[in-house]
C-alpha cells in the first residue's frame, strides 16, 4: 500500500475511535451535582482585594457515585479571559470546615495543564481523575486566581460555606483563618465516570429549588431529599439542582430567565433523562407588587406568556429526549414581599390548572396540593412555612421531595 494511503487510514481510523482521556469515554459521564450560574448583584460579589492572589475552596455535595471525576468550571458572565494558577480536588472532611483528607488530594489537569485560562462566556472541564466515590460524598474543590476578574461568574445561594486565604494553598489540609461566605464562584458542574445504568434528573427552578430556607451546610434542599430517597433506592439516578433565587420565566431577575438559560443549565448536562420544572411563581408575584394593581388584561396576558413559555421548555426537552415533569405553583398568600391579592391567586390556580391538564407535561407532581394548609389553601402549611409565607421549610421541602414518586424518575 503505498505510504500516503496508510497514513489516511491510520488518521481515519483515529478519527473514528471513540474518545477517552484516561479510560474513560464521554458516553461514561453522569452529572452528580451542578450549579445555575449568573453575575452575583453587589451584596453577594467579593471585593477584587478578595479575588488577588486568592485560593478558594468551595464543598459541594454529590448526589451519585462514580469511579471517577471530572469538574466544569465556569466563566460564563465574564468579560475577559479567566486565568486559574491552579484547581485542586478532595473528599471534604465536613462541609462546616476547610478541611479535607489530604490522601485524597488531586490535582486537575487542563488538557495535561495544570493551570487554565477560561475565555469570557465560556465553561471548561477538568482532565477526569481517578477517585472512586459514592452518593453522598462532600467534595472540596480548591482553586487559585491570581488577578481578580472584571465580571465575576457565581451562584449566590450555595446555602454551603465557602472559604478563601490569600497565597498559593492549594494542597493545604486546612486553610489558616480563612474568610467565609456562603456563595460559589466559577464552579458550575461535577460527573461522574458511572454505569451504563446511571442518568441525571435536572430540578429547573427558582428560589424554592434553590433552597432558600434551607438549612446552612444541611443539604436539605427539596432536591436533595429527593436525592437521598433515589440513593437510598439504588435507582442509579442522580439529582442537579439549577434553581436560582428570584429567577423567572420570562424576565431576568436574579439571574437569566430560564427560557435564556435553559440550554446550559439543563439541555448540556451530562447524561440528563429527565427534567423536574417549578418556575413561575416570581413572574406571578411581580405582577402582584405591580402599582397600580395589574388589571384583567394584564393577568391574562401573563398567563398566556407563561403557558407559551412552559410549552417551550417541553419542546425543547423533548427534542432531546428528555422526560419532563411540571412542579404545580405553590400558595403564597401572606408572603411579605409580594402580597398577593384576589386576582393573583386567581391566576395561580389558573396556572395550576393549566399545568395539571393532560397534554402538556409527562407527569406533574401537584406541589401545591402537598404544601397548602387545608383549612386556607391559600396558603403554605404551618408546619411547612419557613416563616415569610413563600418558601418552605427543611419540613416543607422533605414533604416535596416525598411527593415524587421514585418510578417517575426511571426514563
Amino acid at each position: 500500500m503505498h505510504l500516503r494511503s496508510l497514513h489516511a487510514l491510520v488518521v481515519l481510523a483515529a478519527l473514528a475511535a471513540p474518545c477517552t482521556m484516561h479510560g474513560q469515554s464521554d458516553s461514561s459521564w453522569v452529572a452528580s451535582w451542578a450549579s445555575a450560574q449568573q453575575v452575583p448583584e453587589p451584596a453577594n460579589a467579593l471585593p477584587a482585594t478578595d479575588l488577588t492572589d486568592a485560593t478558594l475552596r468551595q464543598i459541594v455535595h454529590l448526589s451519585l457515585g462514580g469511579s471517577a471525576v471530572r469538574v466544569r468550571l465556569s466563566n460564563a458572565f465574564g468579560t475577559t479571559d479567566l486565568h486559574l494558577g491552579g484547581v485542586h480536588l478532595a473528599r471534604a472532611v465536613s462541609p462546616a470546615s476547610s478541611a479535607i483528607d489530604t490522601r485524597t488530594d488531586r490535582t486537575l489537569t487542563f488538557h495535561g495543564a495544570q493551570d487554565v485560562i477560561i475565555p469570557a462566556g465560556a465553561d471548561y472541564w477538568s482532565d477526569p481523575v481517578s477517585l472512586p466515590i459514592s452518593a453522598g460524598t462532600d467534595i472540596a474543590i480548591t482553586l487559585h486566581l491570581d488577578t481578580a476578574p472584571a465580571t465575576e461568574t457565581s451562584h449566590p445561594g450555595s446555602r454551603a460555606t465557602s472559604y478563601l486565604a490569600h497565597g498559593m494553598h492549594l494542597a493545604d489540609g486546612e486553610l489558616s483563618t480563612p474568610k467565609t461566605f456562603e456563595h460559589w464562584f466559577f464552579l458550575s458542574g461535577i460527573d461522574v465516570a458511572a454505569s451504563s445504568q446511571d442518568a441525571a434528573i435536572v430540578a429547573l427552578g427558582d428560589s424554592i429549588t434553590d433552597g432558600h430556607g434551607a438549612t446552612t451546610n444541611g443539604n436539605d434542599r427539596w432536591p436533595d431529599d429527593l436525592a437521598q430517597r433515589l440513593a437510598q433506592a439504588t435507582s442509579h439516578r442522580s439529582v442537579v439542582n439549577v434553581g436560582i433565587g428570584g429567577n423567572h420565566v420570562l424576565t431576568d431577575g436574579l439571574g437569566p430567565n430560564a427560557l435564556a438559560r435553559f440550554n446550559r443549565d439543563v439541555l448540556a448536562q451530562s447524561r440528563v433523562r429527565v427534567l423536574i420544572l417549578l418556575e413561575g411563581v416570581n413572574d406571578l408575584g411581580a405582577l402582584a407588587r405591580q402599582t397600580p394593581p395589574a388589571s384583567g388584561e394584564e393577568h391574562a396576558a401573563l398567563l398566556q406568556r407563561l403557558e407559551a413559555g412552559y410549552q417551550q421548555m417541553i419542546d425543547r426537552a423533548h427534542a432531546q429526549g428528555l422526560f419532563v415533569i411540571g412542579g404545580t405553583i405553590l400558595p403564597y398568600t401572606g408572603s411579605d414581599y409580594y402580597h398577593p391579592a384576589v386576582a393573583d391567586e386567581a391566576a395561580r390556580q389558573e396556572l395550576n390548572a393549566w399545568i395539571r391538564q393532560p397534554g402538556h407535561f409527562d407527569a406533574v407532581v401537584d406541589f401545591d396540593s402537598v404544601t397548602r394548609d387545608p383549612q386556607r389553601p391559600d396558603r403554605l402549611l404551618p408546619a411547612y412555612d419557613s416563616g415569610d409565607h413563600l418558601h418552605p421549610s427543611p419540613a416543607g421541602y422533605r414533604a416535596m421531595a416525598a411527593a415524587i414518586p421514585l418510578a417517575l424518575l426511571q426514563h
